[in-house]
C-alpha cells in the first residue's frame, strides 16, 4: 500500500524539483526563473508549500499576500509585499503530470484556501493560465472584469488568461 502524499512548507532545497515540475507543466508560457520563484518564497515562506509522495516533491504552490487590484508581473526578479495586502494571491501551482491522480492538486488548493481564512483575507486571487479557468471555477474562483490597466498587467502571462477571484 502506497503512503498518502503529505503537504509541507516549501524550502530552497526543493527548487530542483520545482523547476523540473514547472518545465513539464508550463508549455504555453516561458517558465519563471528560479530567482523570481525564490523571491516569492523569501517574501512569504508561510504561504508556499510542496506536496511530497514516496519521498519526492510532486507538486508545489507559491502564494503571497497581495493587493487584489494589481496582480504582480510574471517573472519579476524581486517580490516586495504591499504594506496593506487585501488578498492571498496564488502565483503558481503545478503538479507532475504522472502524479495527478493522487490528490496533490486538491491538497495544495485546500491548504491555500485555509490560509486565506487564517490570514483574515476576504478574497483570494490568481491568474488562470493555459485555459485553466474551469479548473479554478471548481474551487469557487470567478473571472474578474478586465480593465485596460489589468489587461496590460496580464500580457506577461500569455494568451487566454483570466484574472480570477474567490471571495471567502
Amino acid at each position: 500500500m502506497n503512503p498518502l502524499p503529505i503537504i509541507r512548507p516549501m524550502s530552497v532545497a526543493d527548487f530542483p524539483s520545482i523547476l523540473a515540475i514547472q518545465a513539464l507543466c508550463y508549455t504555453e508560457l516561458v517558465p519563471e526563473s528560479e530567482q523570481s520563484l525564490q523571491a516569492k518564497l523569501r517574501a512569504s515562506p508561510a504561504t508556499c508549500n510542496v506536496v511530497c509522495w514516496q519521498g519526492n516533491v510532486i507538486g508545489y504552490l507559491i502564494a503571497v499576500p497581495w493587493s487584489f487590484g494589481s496582480p504582480p508581473l510574471l517573472n519579476a526578479a524581486t517580490c516586495n509585499l504591499p504594506a496593506l495586502p487585501d488578498s492571498l494571491y496564488l502565483h503558481d501551482m503545478a503538479v507532475l503530470p504522472t502524479a495527478r491522480n493522487v490528490g496533490a492538486g486538491k491538497m495544495l488548493v485546500e491548504r491555500f484556501i485555509a490560509q486565506v481564512a487564517e490570514l483574515n483575507f476576504n478574497c483570494a486571487s490568481l491568474v488562470a493560465v493555459q485555459d485553466s479557468k474551469l479548473y479554478w471555477q471548481r474551487y469557487g474562483f470567478q473571472p474578474v472584469p478586465q480593465t485596460t490597466i489589468l489587461k496590460a498587467k496580464l500580457i506577461s502571462y500569455g494568451a487566454n488568461v483570466e484574472y480570477m477571484r474567490r471571495i471567502t
